[in-house]
């Protein structure tokens, strides 16, 4: 997820190394913090692979500062990676935020909808934190205080992103095949 939130941002416009972080940081950074060990080796991968393109320009009162821009094969790669999410960026929470956080860059509104019928078809698919006997364990039956928190807890955000998904979904189809990003996004 760390290459797709470069390429998201990069895709957005240039941004210096310390910018691109505090972006990333702020998109995750409080559930999966951002070390410099993981992600300045992640954008020397891009720019190798021809993703990313990196200058040095002069800093503003300090020493030279490297500016980050997407490659036209990097667009081409993020709208790829938006187009066909793998499963674990549908079905785990965080990567799933992180995939829609770039989910308008995709031009085509059918591609969109085609993402948030995937997770939507993962949400309404019965699933519980507990099982007993094969069987999804409901809150109502947990005797557990802190476990039918947790199952009440994620119920209550199912339900709410179901009903987004759903809306948004509405506004996607009657809008037309064409979208992208900016300001008519839903």
């Amino acid at each position: 997820m760390l290459e797709l939130s470069i390429l998201g941002f990069l895709y957005e416009k240039p941004l210096h190394g310390y910018e691109l972080k505090e972006r990333i940081q702020g998109l995750s950074g409080h559930v999966r913090p951002v070390s410099d060990g993981a992600l300045y080796p992640a954008i020397t991968r891009l720019v190798k692979n021809g993703l990313v393109d990196s200058r040095t320009e002069p800093g503003a009162s300090a020493a030279p500062r490297r500016t980050l821009s997407l490659t036209s094969e990097g667009r081409r790669e993020l709208l790829s990676r938006l187009r066909t999410p793998k499963d674990a960026e549908i079905t785990d929470g965080q990567r799933f935020f992180t995939l829609l956080a770039f989910l308008g860059h995709l031009p085509d509104r059918a591609d969109q909808a085609a993402v948030l019928r995937r997770r939507q078809e993962f949400l309404n698919t019965p699933a519980s934190f507990f099982y007993e006997d094969g069987t999804p364990v409901r809150a109502e039956r947990e005797p557990d205080l802190f476990r039918r928190g947790m199952l009440r807890i994620a119920r209550a955000t199912g339900t709410e992103e179901k009903a987004w998904l759903a809306e948004t979904l509405a506004v996607l189809e009657s809008q037309g095949p064409s979208g992208g990003s900016g300001s008519d996004r839903p």
